[in-house]
């Protein structure tokens, strides 16, 4: 009996994301992120990363899958190796007029329009094929996949965390610094105690039940 092992079975595991995705696209290619879309408080940020293939920062990773230290020290390393990177938000009171999709967009176009240099092509985490200055691919769980995501990610959540650091001074009570203004236990009896302060995001629907009593 001839015993036969399955290709995937001699395929080494992804272990994480790489530059496999990168070599596919013109270059220079920039990796792009967004932070924030799902807190009921602050703004939404967006970065937008091309990293230099030669001197790429060990360690990057989604941003989620690492700790507030690595973080931080992984966001310098990367504005100190990478060709160019730019942040960029979308305000409370834009993500409210707009919704959040399109807030998320605009944060997105204002990093790509923010880098020194002009991209030939962008890898998009998410999935929805936003229009942006130059051509694009949205790349699902993306900052998981490419390191120019993974390193977007990175700088979008740390950009958008300082922020909320910052507002936790300026509306104390809440716990900003906490829970970045996510929907947590403690921002929800926050919430009940306190009312919505400005930075909130009123018309979204933990709001709304709570004008209405319920």
């Amino acid at each position: 009996m001839t015993l036969r092992l399955a290709t995937s079975a001699l395929a080494p595991a992804k272990t994480g994301p790489d530059l496999a995705l990168e070599a596919l696209c013109p270059s220079p290619v920039c990796g792009v992120d967004e932070a924030g879309r799902g807190p009921l408080a602050g703004p939404v940020s967006a970065a937008a990363v091309v990293l230099d293939r030669a001197n790429i920062p060990a360690g990057l990773n989604d941003s989620k899958k690492l700790s507030s230290a690595v973080r931080t020290r992984l966001a310098v390393e990367i504005k100190t190796s990478a060709l160019a990177w730019a942040v960029a938000f979308a305000s409370v009171e834009e993500i409210e007029a707009l919704n959040i999709l399109q807030a998320t967009w605009l944060a997105m176009r204002r990093a790509l329009v923010g880098l020194s240099l002009t991209p030939a092509f962008a890898l998009v985490d998410g999935s929805y094929a936003f229009d942006l200055p130059c051509p694009s691919r949205p790349v699902i769980k993306g900052d998981g996949l490419s390191l120019s995501i993974a390193a977007a990610s990175i700088l979008a959540k740390t950009a958008r965390d300082e922020v909320m650091v910052e507002m936790d001074q300026v509306y104390p009570g809440y716990g900003f610094a906490r829970h970045k203004g996510y929907g947590s236990a403690l921002h929800m009896q926050a919430i009940a105690r306190l009312g919505p302060c400005p930075i909130h995001r009123t018309s979204w629907a933990p709001f709304q039940a709570l004008k209405a009593g319920l």
